[in-house]
């Protein structure tokens, strides 16, 4: 399963929206790399149950969440737990996931793992072992990896936060030989406001806003993918094309996980020619 570098580039580079001069050194610098791991792995269901992985032949998909920003927020269990269930429905092997966490605060990270009701092992990393051995990326965007059976970098980037990265994964894993870009008409688009201040509030309410983007181009809108900053912000829109004239809401909802001052950005991802979209949110939850 050999990706033309050149086509890999082009095609990763449109997912997240880097240019790719970025992208060609990044990749340059990840692909085929063999990543290390550390001696006498140990992993726990949920912090408790231990669970000794010596068998790391095959692919693996390898997660890596530092202790910068909130950790529980990049972590987006249920995101994975789904994904998951479509790489067993696609790949004809067993492909191992391999989680390491690196929290801050270790006894919040157990919470979250049985408030997610999340029952596949991982390692909470706290000395940062992996990391040290490795020197992930300092772009969070990049500190997921699919390794082949050699432990060497197949694809990088994080598919629970992007559909295009996902789709890379998923036809790897698939043995498809060929990442398909789709190619769409572009169209115009504008967007009725770029920032919402939702002001104070209290941290225990959930709050809601919207952005409208209205179609002015001649061809349909279509969104590709919606990528937040931080998982307690979600985005609830239409999925069906945008004709020309016409509009779509996308309804984003706030719950924070504790009083603070934020700023989260929305990155909407779409044939419009301004392509990707950046939206953005602000407040304080008090």
């Amino acid at each position: 399963m050999k990706y033309t570098l050149v086509v890999y580039i082009l095609f990763l580079s449109s997912c997240v929206g880097t240019s790719r001069k970025d992208m060609e050194v990044l990749v340059e610098e990840w692909m085929h790399k063999e990543i290390i791991f550390p001696n006498n792995i140990i992993f726990t269901i949920q912090g408790r149950d231990t669970i000794e992985f010596s068998n790391l032949n095959g692919f693996k998909i390898i997660n890596y969440v530092d202790s910068t920003g909130c950790t529980l927020c990049k972590m987006r269990l249920t995101n994975w737990a789904h994904f998951m269930r479509e790489v067993d429905s696609v790949s004809t092997d067993s492909v191992q996931f391999l989680f390491f966490f690196s929290p801050k605060n270790e006894r919040d990270l157990r919470y979250a793992l049985k408030v997610d009701h999340f029952k596949y092992p991982v390692c909470i990393d706290q000395l940062d072992t992996l990391n040290k051995l490795n020197h992930f990326p300092d772009d969070t965007r990049f500190q997921t990896f699919l390794l082949d059976g050699n432990n060497q970098v197949v694809a990088i980037g994080n598919p629970v936060n992007s559909e295009k990265i996902k789709y890379i994964y998923l036809n790897i894993l698939s043995g498809k030989k060929s990442i398909a870009s789709r190619k769409q008409l572009q169209t115009e688009v504008i967007v009725s406001e770029t920032l919402i201040d939702i002001g104070e509030f209290s941290s225990e309410k959930v709050q809601y806003c919207t952005f409208t983007l209205q179609n002015t181009g001649k061809g349909l809108l279509v969104i590709d993918d919606v990528n937040t900053s931080c998982g307690c912000t979600s985005v609830e829109f239409s999925k069906e094309p945008v004709e020309p004239g016409g509009s779509l809401d996308m309804v984003v909802t706030y719950k924070a996980d504790h009083p603070e001052h934020f700023n989260k950005t929305i990155t909407v991802y779409c044939n419009a020619s301004t392509s990707p979209l950046q939206l953005k949110i602000i407040g304080n939850a008090k």
